[in-house]
């Protein structure tokens, strides 16, 4: 029993603490999750479904109706009963029990079915493209969380890095001190320094785990997590042609292709209400048995006809709805060229938030090059007595400053090469 027990107290630390691990996750396989599990995703994709049945529900009027009925009435008086008021049609109720089927077909409606038919389409494929925008939304955040995630690591590295660089001079001077080497005025300078650096790695492990907070929501897991990022590839450079990226953007981008599909559907939707005014001629057809009944009825009965309406005075209704219509078909058109144009601007934004990103991050790559020299000249100057603890601290703090700022603008780059993407609609 106390080797079972044993067991089992082994079995659930083991999974406590596989639990606890960190998740090693890439990009890829982090995009690959959210596409597959995120609910914005799922939702897209089932009002593209939904889309589809109401087109099915337009081209419905292309079949026929086909619906059976049972009949049976019994009079109040065994002789026949005649209605003398209430509605117009045959005045003598005979007895009778029958059943019998009724076909209805529609034979024209001159064109308003087919273009209502064709606007459910397009809308249609406007909830498609929707779907398509979404999935590329999703990426652009997974890519973002993921690089700002990439980008809080390296920050908490440098900051674990920076507090046992700064404790170690702590030490030293705190030694030199106690030997009337060094003043309490630099002792307290260097503990200054130390305890900005553990201000600076509390910070950084809090925004750490921020950035895995919103990480795992687009993964859709509602439960805290750590996670081990690896490494991107820096991209490759984007063309500088704005024109030609202009052009593709315009091409790919599916949110735009959904307003261009709703202009479109607005426009057949239009003609369909153009042609209200139209008549309808539709074929009617009925036959069924009586089996039980007054004798003045026959066993079996059966009856066809074309039915024509045409509607003479609707109190405008139609030519309303059709105004309407037509004015919504005018709006969807500027929708569409003022799309265009923020897809223009967005463009020409992305593509030089691009570029000073790239100047950034040479810049600051010299910069952290600088500083590090720069660190190690004042450490030396400090050790031979040359120059103060405020010297090597500022030293310190701009070679700090300019690591962080050199992680920052290499994941900064990697964040605003995928913006361009998803500018362009590349992200699929």
């Amino acid at each position: 029993m106390k080797m079972i027990a044993a067991f089992f107290l082994s079995a659930i630390v083991l999974r406590a603490q596989a639990a606890d691990a960190p998740r090693h996750l890439t990009l890829q396989e982090a995009e690959q999750i959210a596409l597959a599990q995120h609910p914005r995703i799922s939702a897209a994709h089932l009002t593209a479904l939904a889309a589809r049945q109401a087109t099915k529900e337009i081209q419905s009027a292309y079949y026929p109706n086909i619906y059976a009925s049972v009949t049976a009435v019994g009079t109040a008086d065994p002789n026949d009963t005649r209605l003398a008021a209430g509605a117009l049609n045959n005045p003598i109720i005979y007895d009778r029990q029958a059943e019998g089927l009724t076909v209805s077909q529609l034979l024209t409606d001159f064109g308003r079915t087919a273009e209502l038919s064709s606007s459910a389409k397009l809308r249609t494929r406007a909830e498609e493209m929707n779907a398509e925008a979404t999935r590329e939304q999703i990426l652009l955040e997974v890519n973002q969380a993921y690089f700002a995630g990439l980008a809080a690591q390296s920050v908490l590295q440098v900051a674990q890095e920076t507090v046992q660089s700064r404790q170690l001079v702590l030490q030293d001077i705190q030694a030199l001190a106690t030997n009337k080497l060094r003043s309490d005025l630099d002792v307290s300078f260097a503990s200054v320094d130390a305890d900005q650096a553990k201000i600076l790695l509390a910070k950084a492990n809090n925004d750490l785990k921020a950035s895995f907070a919103v990480l795992a929501t687009l993964l859709a897991d509602r439960h805290p997590e750590t996670f081990v990022l690896a490494d991107e590839p820096m991209p490759s450079n984007i063309t500088n042609d704005v024109s030609a990226l202009i052009l593709e953007a315009l091409n790919h981008r599916p949110d735009l292709a959904r307003i261009r599909f709703q202009s479109e559907a607005a426009k057949e939707l239009a003609k369909a209400e153009g042609k209200l005014l139209y008549p309808s001629i539709s074929a009617l057809g009925t036959a069924g048995v009586v089996p039980a009944g007054a004798s003045q009825l026959p066993f079996d009965y059966a009856a066809a006809g074309v039915n024509m309406n045409v509607p003479l005075f609707t109190g405008g209704l139609y030519r309303a709805r059709r105004r309407e219509a037509e004015l919504k078909a005018r709006a969807a058109d500027e929708n569409l060229r003022d799309q265009e144009d923020n897809i223009v601007r967005d463009v020409q934004i992305s593509q030089l938030d691009l570029e000073y990103s790239q100047q950034r991050l040479a810049l600051t790559s010299q910069l952290l090059k600088n500083a590090s020299q720069a660190l190690e000249l004042a450490r030396a100057r400090f050790k031979s007595g040359i120059s103060s603890i405020v010297e090597l601290s500022q030293a310190e703090l701009n070679q700090t400053s300019a690591q962080i700022g050199e992680a920052n603008a290499r994941f900064d780059f990697q964040t605003r090469h995928a913006a361009l993407n998803f500018q362009l609609g590349r992200l699929r």
